[in-house]
């Protein structure tokens, strides 16, 4: 039968984690992330935790005949900018995330 985890330990190392962890939130908050879409005609600045802080338009993506085209340009430039902070917050939280396994608890 394997030994019991330190419960004082594990707890110790729990509330570590969780600070740990609102401190990377936080963190993201402050960090911004930048997509362009039609070769940098559409721009979107977006924070590591997902608040878009800016889209910037290019004049020349604006054509009275084709709407969808720029339409299309920002849909494309903000899920890239929505995928960059994604990572960018897997990359800070696994690595804490990852801290679990050493508590002795099978599975994590």
């Amino acid at each position: 039968m394997p030994p019991q985890p330190n419960m004082q330990q594990m707890l110790k190392q729990v509330q570590k984690m969780q600070a740990d962890m609102m401190a990377a939130q936080e963190q993201l908050k402050t960090e911004e992330l930048e997509a362009s879409a039609g070769g940098g005609m559409v721009t979107v600045k977006i924070t590591g935790d997902l608040v878009i802080k800016e889209i910037r338009i290019d004049p020349d993506a604006i054509d009275p005949e084709d709407p969808e085209m720029l339409a299309d340009m920002v849909v494309a430039a903000t899920n890239e900018a929505i995928r960059s902070a994604q990572e960018l917050a897997a990359q800070r939280m696994g690595g804490l995330a990852g801290g679990l396994g050493g508590l002795g608890l099978p599975g994590m």
